[in-house]
């Protein structure tokens, strides 16, 4: 099946969750530094939260650059992506308006884990349907950072209920971590292999 549809699709929903995050940030009540200052956890949630949606768009994208075609279990994988994609603008919110309470953290946490846990699925789908030889599958290979993705994000999940600071401060380390998509993929879609 063409990919293209599952691509549009996802862009499309992707380009909704971050419109939704714009619409619940709100303008500040008060028209001085002090009222703006007062909405600084609820943007810096916003912030953070547009940087993972970011994120999951660019490496998605490059993803499928090396994907040949699709059927009904990866568009099931990617919907179930796409679920959790969604969930980002309400946790965002939540924890936001909180002032980052333990469990708005803990939940907004828990939904960037289920991001991870989804893409991780899709991938493993997408390799499972072009094979182990294929193009995706020599490309990412056993990159540690889709080893310590899974076990940091619980870490920042329980740490929620002791530091929301260290939590959200794991969540932005594996958002600096993930920020550049892969090298081996954009080398690979350039015509430059390095298995």
């Amino acid at each position: 099946m063409n990919k293209s549809r599952l691509e549009s699709f996802s862009d499309g929903v992707i380009g909704v969750s971050l419109t939704l995050m714009l619409y619940q940030l709100g303008v500040p009540a008060d028209f001085t530094l002090s009222g703006l200052w007062q909405e600084a956890d609820t943007f810096f949630g916003y912030v953070l939260s547009f940087v993972y949606v970011g994120i999951y768009w660019s490496n998605h994208h490059h993803m499928f650059q090396l994907v040949g075609g699709i059927n009904g279990r990866i568009m099931w994988a990617n919907l179930h992506l796409l679920f959790w994609l969604t969930m980002i603008p309400l946790t965002t919110t939540w924890a936001g308006k909180s002032g980052f309470l333990a469990l708005p953290t803990a939940l907004y946490a828990f939904v960037l884990f289920m991001c991870a846990v989804a893409y991780w699925v899709l991938e493993r789908i997408v390799v499972a349907s072009e094979g182990a030889d294929s193009p995706l599958a020599r490309t990412i290979g056993r990159d540690l950072k889709r080893k310590v993705s899974l076990p940091v994000y619980a870490l920042a999940i329980a740490c929620s209920f002791y530091s929301t600071m260290l939590a959200f401060a794991i969540l932005t380390a594996m958002a600096a971590l993930w920020f550049v998509p892969d090298a081996k993929i954009e080398r690979r879609v350039l015509g430059q292999h390095a298995d």
